[in-house]
């Protein structure tokens, strides 16, 4: 499991922008050590964003995403005081999840 995400949620007309930060070394599985050896890819393959439990969104990413990435969307309805959780999985089986009340 990587470092907790990032989340900020912020309530813009009838709705909100949901910001996160997630902390992640993607690897692509393209690049090699100094001793040549191929380093193996690692990359989120699977993310899911709900808003109060209900999922929103999914995603499926691969090894092209950079490091650390940063994903911005907008949820309609979205009001102060709701739960905003992220989900993610990568191809090694590790998971992440947090959540983020919307202000």
């Amino acid at each position: 499991m990587g470092q907790p995400s990032r989340i900020r949620a912020t309530v813009q007309g009838n709705g909100a922008v949901v910001r996160v930060l997630m902390t992640h070394a993607m690897e692509s599985g393209q690049r090699r050590d100094a001793s040549g050896t191929a380093i193996p890819a690692w990359h989120i393959a699977e993310l899911t964003a709900t808003l109060n439990g209900q999922p929103v969104m999914t995603a499926q990413w691969g090894p092209g995403v950079s490091a650390n990435p940063f994903l911005q969307f907008r949820l309609t309805n979205a009001k102060p005081g709701d739960t905003v959780g992220i989900a993610w999985k990568d191809n090694r089986g590790d998971t992440r999840s947090d959540q983020a009340v919307v202000g």
